[in-house]
């Protein structure tokens, strides 16, 4: 991959976010509808975390959100955001805090 500025890096809202409610997508086997504090705001994400995410389970975590992503339609839900996670033999692993964070502190 090519490398970046930090011009780049920069243009990246990247937050400390706490799920605040998570719901299986009717007619999906992957998507997940989630409610995330992400400080003062709360937004709507679709994640692809269903089949290896229990949603009741996401409740409370903290998550890290990229909250400047451009919106996008999935199975009639807007996605405000995404979250990131690594991939691991195929299968997402939530980036999260090590500790306790405020919602909406900044990722530098």
């Amino acid at each position: 991959m090519p490398t970046v500025k930090i011009e780049d890096f920069q243009k990246l809202d990247i937050r400390v976010g706490k799920v605040l409610h998570a719901e299986p997508i009717q007619k999906s086997e992957k998507l997940l509808l989630l409610k995330v504090d992400i400080g003062g705001e709360t937004r709507q994400l679709v994640a692809g975390l269903r089949p290896h995410y229990k949603a009741e389970d996401l409740v409370g975590k903290l998550v890290i959100v990229l909250a400047n992503l451009e919106p996008k339609a999935l199975m009639g839900y807007v996605s405000q955001g995404m979250l990131l996670a690594a991939v691991d033999n195929g299968k997402p692993v939530l980036l999260v805090p090590d500790r306790e964070v405020k919602p909406g502190a900044k990722i530098s």
